[in-house]
């Protein structure tokens, strides 16, 4: 696992676009704590460990979120399979993370694909509160471009608005730091997590030292 942790102006902030509670909201009940932006797929999914060999630890859900259907069924209609059934999504998840999630010193956001279905699915079943969600740009998920940026990390920086963040997803890298390091005005570490594996006690650690850290 990487963290990237950009070096800059040390006043960083969260707000949101489309979240529950943005920017404003925190400050103005003077809540000052850095916020956890949490991806699903890597961090709590693993879903590159191997199919066969659930990992351990970790319980499987079969889900037919409405993104998967459609998704899917673009998928099979353009290789021609009209007929073919759309299967439910494979999910593997921990429950151990939600506690151990909610004990860090973090306010948590979602910042995942799974947008609001965040809150359906995957939040109750790890046994998270509802939390407030970054709604993305409609139709900005796409391939890495030329430049290396991921797609999310404009929007996130853009989120921001200047309140210290962490950010846990299996897609960052060092380009992605170098874009918040230019871009974001205050504190913030990029810690990417393997898609094989998922979360570990080494990642939860080095969350709760980078924020115990900030003061």
């Amino acid at each position: 696992m990487a963290a990237f942790a950009p070096e800059g102006n040390q006043d960083a902030q969260l707000g949101g676009r489309g979240s529950d509670l943005g920017a404003g909201g925190w400050e103005e009940s003077g809540v000052r704590r850095p916020i956890l932006l949490v991806d699903i797929d890597g961090p709590l999914n693993p879903y590159a460990a191997k199919p066969t060999r659930r990992p351990a630890g970790y319980s499987t859900f079969r889900w037919m979120t409405p993104y998967w259907a459609e998704s899917e069924r673009r998928r099979l209609d353009a290789l021609g399979e009209l007929r073919k059934r759309v299967r439910p999504l494979r999910v593997w998840l921990n429950p151990g993370h939600g506690p151990a999630l909610t004990a860090l010193p973090y306010d948590l956001v979602w910042a995942t694909s799974w947008e609001h279905a965040a809150n359906e699915y995957v939040g109750p079943a790890i046994g998270l509160p509802e939390l407030p969600v970054i709604e993305w740009v409609p139709g900005s998920e796409s391939p890495r471009p030329a430049d290396g940026l991921f797609w999310k990390t404009p929007q996130i920086v853009e989120w921001a608005r200047g309140r210290p963040f962490a950010w846990i997803d299996d897609l960052i890298t060092e380009r992605d730091a170098d874009w918040v390091r230019e871009h974001h005005a205050g504190p913030a570490l990029l810690h990417r997590i393997d898609p094989r594996i998922g979360l570990t006690a080494e990642d939860f650690a080095t969350l709760a030292e980078w924020a115990l850290g900030l003061g």
